[in-house]
């Protein structure tokens, strides 16, 4: 078998996993998990049919094929879904890896959610429709058996990671002259928060206690909340292109209780609260976030995960 067009990859050809199953990759395979709307059982994702003549042809699956021997898995995930469905890069928003490891061989499902309007179509022989499927009706639809058995786990990964950052608590804990210019400080760290969300998390990184699916890596949201005379670093946003993912909040008032509206106001998925303050802390882990005291923060952005 070769590449599209008959041309062959680098990264074409089957392989035997050391479970005895025969799968098409030499290097492996990543798939685009893509899904909207909320969620629940109408959250939607969207899935491919395939070709008969593929391989597990007429299921439905992800959108995704082998990896090149030079490509990360979000990029691969990403350029399948181009060249299946027309889809562009720009319209998702990846919030993390799973990898389903078969001993000698992989298939790492890129989780995303769509950011803005995606437009998709078959575009490939092998594709005979996509379409967006809400989760609820999967059960009606003959999956492809990988997809299959790997659904369960990914199932709680459409919920994304949210970190709510205390911006004042953080800068506050490095003695670096930021008392003397504190929003210039505020808008240092939402450039290290905006560094963090494009390089993301590697799992083993999170804190052991934060419930969560079993991602292998992970690009969150954040939330960095300011007060005071770094109100006004808000206005200015992320500044680098990650507005969809970094939300700087200004504090009408107390920066806690608008700390605490941030952690309400996050969603279903895991999350975390960068503080040291005590109190702010169990108010937080009371609507089920886990709390972590700034040093965390220093260590997830020195020492980013190049691999993912």
């Amino acid at each position: 078998m070769t590449g599209r067009g008959g041309i062959h990859r680098d990264g074409d050809g089957w392989v035997q996993c050391a479970q005895g199953h025969r799968h098409w990759g030499r290097f492996g395979a990543a798939g685009l998990l893509l899904h909207r709307g909320a969620d629940g059982d109408t959250s939607e994702l969207l899935l491919q049919h395939r070709a008969e003549w593929s391989h597990h042809g007429g299921t439905w699956g992800l959108l995704g094929g082998a990896r090149r021997g030079d490509e990360l898995p979000v990029a691969t995930a990403l350029r399948e879904a181009g060249e299946e469905a027309d889809l562009h890069a720009d319209a998702v928003h990846v919030s993390g890896l799973y990898d389903d490891d078969h001993g000698g061989w992989s298939y790492v499902t890129v989780v995303a959610a769509e950011d803005g309007d995606v437009a998709a179509r078959a575009a490939s022989p092998e594709t005979v429709e996509v379409a967006w499927w809400p989760v609820g009706r999967l059960p009606e639809l003959a999956l492809h058996p990988g997809f299959a058995a790997s659904w369960p786990a990914l199932r709680g990964a459409i919920a994304a990671l949210t970190i709510v950052v205390d911006a004042a608590n953080v800068v506050g804990s490095r003695p670096d002259g930021w008392w003397k210019d504190r929003a210039a400080a505020a808008r240092r760290l939402v450039g290290d928060v905006a560094t963090v969300c494009a390089v993301g998390i590697p799992d083993s990184s999170l804190p052991d206690t934060l419930h969560r699916p079993e991602l292998r890596h992970w690009w969150p949201r954040m939330t960095v909340v300011v007060e005071g005379a770094a109100r006004a670093v808000a206005e200015q946003g992320s500044g680098d292109g990650n507005g969809s993912r970094v939300r700087v909040v200004a504090a009408p008032g107390s920066g806690d209780d608008a700390i605490v509206d941030a952690v309400a106001d996050s969603g279903d998925g895991p999350r975390v609260v960068v503080t040291a303050d005590r109190e702010l802390r169990a108010r937080c882990e009371a609507l089920g976030a886990v709390a972590v005291g700034p040093s965390w923060f220093w260590r997830v952005l020195a020492a980013p995960d190049p691999t993912a």
